[in-house]
């Protein structure tokens, strides 16, 4: 290895690590405001929020003494890290269209929410609902695709559409039975993010982020070689559904800030960037979590600053870092090793 590959490689595995201290500082600023109720956690959150205020002081911004912009800017970073990480896979698996299905299923889900609650009064989170749904129709994307004799693509198509035009239908039978506006889930937004919600993407992460840690050798597997995986015996089907499901619990808890019309582009565009400079599937993973991390910051930035949307402004970003890693790529194709 060059001296000039030994410093990419050392500076690589440093963002990843700040990255990861900041995810866990993430997590645990939202344990924080869950339990802020108990006396001694009461004080830690009495002091971030005054922490909060000299920032907000220094920086001449309002933003970081309010609580609801930390669950917003909490759930953006942590979507950071595990939309490129199930994205990676996604990507080099040539599905990156189940993360666009997934989220309008997620949408129907949410709109299945909106109408129970209108009708009964009950007045859960949505996100639960949305995550539910999403699961069972991850589950039947896979079921489909491994029960009809159709091109992969077509049960992904019909996923795509059916559960948006069931969506709709929902929507436009419960209009007027409640104030949420729903147009907030289809394009994202901040004000989205609630407390349970933001506190629902703290578990999605660190479940999601264990998962793959302790199956990063199947799944690795068969996304490079599924017929091989199948003739070794592993039991590709399951591994298969773990990973749809997965993506379909990531596309929820993202589609908070990013909406229905987005979401799937945080688990694809920081991938596309980071393929086109890694050499190796693992450095893969870890240049599109920190292209995902740079798009989030950047885009939170960009929309605080110039009063933007906040999903537009991530996705901005990161089609930006896409278009400065194809120039500064010295290949015009990607070729990434198994490793």
């Amino acid at each position: 290895m060059t001296a000039t590959g030994s410093l990419r490689r050392r500076l690589e595995h440093v963002g990843i690590a700040v990255t990861a201290v900041l995810a866990i500082a993430m997590i645990g600023l939202l344990t924080i405001d869950a339990f802020r109720s108990v006396p001694g956690i009461g004080v830690l959150y009495e002091q971030a929020r005054i922490a909060g205020w000299w920032a907000d002081h220094y920086l001449g911004t309002s933003v970081f003494y309010h609580p609801f912009m930390w669950r917003s800017i909490a759930t953006g970073i942590l979507i950071g890290v595990v939309a490129p990480l199930v994205g990676t896979y996604l990507v080099h698996r040539e599905m990156a269209l189940i993360g666009e299905t997934l989220a309008h299923t997620a949408f129907a889900g949410v709109a299945v929410g909106l109408l129970v609650s209108s009708i009964t009064g009950w007045n859960g989170s949505l996100m639960v609902v949305a995550l539910v749904v999403g699961v069972l129709g991850a589950l039947a994307v896979q079921w489909l695709a491994e029960r009809t004799d159709t091109y992969g693509d077509v049960p992904i198509a019909i996923m795509l559409t059916g559960s948006f035009a069931v969506g709709t239908l929902i929507i436009s039978y419960g209009r007027g039975m409640t104030g949420i506006n729903v147009q907030d889930f289809i394009f994202g937004s901040i004000s989205v993010v609630t407390p349970s919600g933001a506190r629902l993407m703290a578990v999605i992460t660190v479940v999601v982020v264990a998962v793959t840690v302790a199956t990063y050798k199947q799944l690795l597997f068969i996304t490079f070689d599924e017929q091989a995986a199948r003739v070794a015996r592993l039991n590709v089907t399951w591994y298969n559904t773990l990973l749809i499901v997965m993506t379909a619990v990531v596309v929820v808890g993202a589609m908070q800030i990013l909406g229905v019309i987005l979401v799937a582009a945080m688990l694809v565009v920081p991938v596309a960037a980071g393929t086109q400079l890694a050499q190796s599937f693992r450095e893969t993973i870890y240049l599109s979590i920190l292209f995902g991390q740079v798009a989030v910051i950047g885009g939170f930035v960009l929309s605080i600053s110039q009063s933007l949307p906040t999903g537009g402004s991530i996705v901005v970003v990161a089609i930006a870092c896409y278009l400065l890693a194809v120039f500064a790529s010295s290949r015009s194709s990607p070729a990434i090793s198994m490793h």
